[in-house]
């Protein structure tokens, strides 16, 4: 194997080290190779993200002999030492928040459903604390990550009571009064500072580090190694703190990605140079050396599951060819928010039918009015997700879903599907041949129109992460990707791995004005594309008169 300078660098590094790897940047091979380098009777921890990446590099670590090193997750350090051998029960899902308001006998006075806003509070500070390096809930602040107006104004008038009602939340988890959450063991963890005995701690994706993980992670006498890629930090919503930044180690780089051309690390780099807009930033400069030239695997990516399940639901209406869909994660959990509410019992009370909703929640409220009221004042997103389906697309909801399942094909049949749909967070550590992003990201136009308007500091970190979503996500390619020209910085030159997707606005203009370039779907294979256009031309310009949402290629 041939190593980049810049590897090793890494890999003859001696003492604490943090490593900002861009996308593709063969960060695990870097893992590895240093790994190898070090005695065979060190002890060396390798830290995962999640279970599947845990997985992946468990194969690759054993497929270099290096017995040496445990692989695992911090939850899974947690587990072995707070619930193995305990009196606690492990919930298996999130609580909802109807069930945490009967738990703790949650009171909301004369205002309708408080206990209910309150008790989603509840759960927003219970996860604050339990993801903070702090010892105690008081050294917190929850507003200070309560950043919707309407929500921040709620809380304030009952600040003192979800204070001590979250409170009493952590401490019936603590004498295993109620079953425990994934949160509470691993805060747990964190408190009773634990020591891992090993010679070198190896920390991945430390962009999304747990306040709580990164101080177990610091107080351990091992070398630590901190890698990660500043910019893909995306999981500041679950109060994750970006490590690379936090700490004062000697900084090393991985600045060439093995996965994508050169094309693509220059959008890449002209995407993240919006952030000049915010704050003047030191940007690493990605250079791209990938020779991908398949077009085996292909991925719809989305910024939210509206996104994604409006695009999804496009391809199966529009897109007859597509006979097998995958979507990554449990396609169950698109119709579902994380506490439990269904897509189909807002759809039962937007047409009236209380009587067949399920969820304790939703049945209380008396109309969809009232569910908005309650999203305002919680600012909770994925409820205000499900109900902007609802209002697009109403009674065929059952009847689209339905469609999208017969056409899912299992996790083992993955490999076989005619696209794949994920968000981007779902897809993060992954890559395909070819991508479409869905709409739903932000925009240059948009990050211009909003930085004067931002004061808090909240919300321009918010701004900054949305940057990251876009980032995140047109780095999973290796060879080509399907961008929205509002998503395309401006005068980017034109190439054969870009196809722009052009509004129905502007291709009637094109049409009218005669200017027909390439269509091109990325069901196609797109190596015949420019064959097909020779003999195609008429069929193409009535196309583009007539035709929905057809993606066109930037000559």
């Amino acid at each position: 194997m041939i190593l980049s300078a810049e590897q090793v660098a890494i890999i003859g590094a001696k003492g604490n080290m943090k490593i900002n790897a861009v996308a593709g940047s063969g960060k695990t091979t870097t893992m590895i190779e240093y790994a190898k380098t070090r005695a065979a009777k060190t002890k060396i921890l390798y830290l995962a993200f999640n279970r599947s990446v845990k997985l992946e590099a468990e194969k690759k670590f054993k497929a270099k002999g290096l017995n040496n090193v445990t692989v695992q997750t911090a939850h899974a350090l947690a587990y072995k030492q707070i619930i193995s051998g305990s009196d606690y029960k492990v919930r298996s899902s999130a609580y909802k928040t109807h069930e945490i308001a009967a738990i703790l006998g949650i009171k909301g006075g004369s205002e309708k459903h408080a206990e209910y806003m309150i008790a989603n509070h509840i759960l927003g500070f219970f996860s604050y604390f339990c993801n903070s390096d702090k010892q105690q809930l008081k050294d917190l602040n929850y507003l200070d990550v309560v950043t919707d107006h309407k929500a921040a104004f709620f809380v304030k008038q009952f600040y003192t009571y979800i204070e001590k009602q979250t409170e009493r939340l952590f401490q019936k988890m603590n004498r295993a009064e109620m079953e425990v959450s994934h949160d509470f063991y691993l805060k747990k963890f964190q408190l009773i500072n634990p020591r891992l005995h090993f010679d070198y701690i190896l920390f991945d994706e430390g962009q999304d580090a747990s306040a709580a993980i990164l101080d177990v992670f610091l107080k351990q006498d091992a070398i630590k190694v901190i890698v990660g890629d500043t910019h893909q930090q995306i999981y500041s919503w679950r109060h994750a703190v970006n490590s690379l930044e936090k700490v004062n180690f000697e900084t090393f780089h991985l600045s060439t990605s093995f996965r994508f051309t050169q094309v693509i690390a220059d959008l890449a780099n002209r995407v993240l140079a919006w952030k000049d807009h915010i704050r003047s930033q030191d940007l690493l400069a990605i250079k791209g050396v990938g020779t991908c030239s398949e077009f085996k695997s292909k991925a719809v990516i989305a910024r939210t599951n509206l996104g994604l399940l409006l695009e999804a639901i496009h391809f199966i209406k529009e897109k007859k060819k597509v006979q097998r869909i995958y979507f990554e994660g449990n396609i169950n959990s698109y119709t579902y928010a994380e506490d439990g509410a269904s897509l189909y019992d807002i759809l039962n009370l937007y047409n009236g039918r209380r009587s067949s909703i399920k969820d304790k929640l939703i049945q209380a409220m008396r109309d969809l009015d009232e569910l908005e009221d309650y999203i305002e004042k919680t600012g909770d997103g994925q409820l205000g997700i499900m109900v902007e389906i609802v209002k697009e697309y109403g009674n065929a909801i059952p009847g689209l879903i339905r469609d999208l399942k017969a056409k899912h094909v299992s996790d083992q049949e993955k490999h076989l599907a005619d696209i794949v749909f994920s968000t981007v967070h779902r897809c993060k550590g992954m890559e395909y041949d070819a991508i479409q992003l869905a709409t739903d990201f932000i925009s240059e136009k948009k990050i211009i129109e909003l930085k004067n308007k931002l004061k808090e500091e909240n919300a321009k970190a918010k701004l900054l992460e949305e940057i990251n979503l876009l980032y995140v996500a047109l780095t999973r390619t290796r060879n080509s990707i399907h961008i929205h020209e509002h998503l395309l910085p401006d005068n980017f030159p034109k190439s054969d791995r870009i196809y722009i997707m052009r509004s129905e606005a502007q291709k009637k203009l094109d049409a009218a004005l005669g200017n027909h370039e390439a269509d091109s779907e990325l069901i196609r294979n797109e190596e015949s594309v420019s064959a097909q256009l020779n003999s195609t031309k008429k069929a193409i310009h009535e196309h583009l008169l007539t035709s929905k949402r057809k993606y066109v290629k930037k000559e």
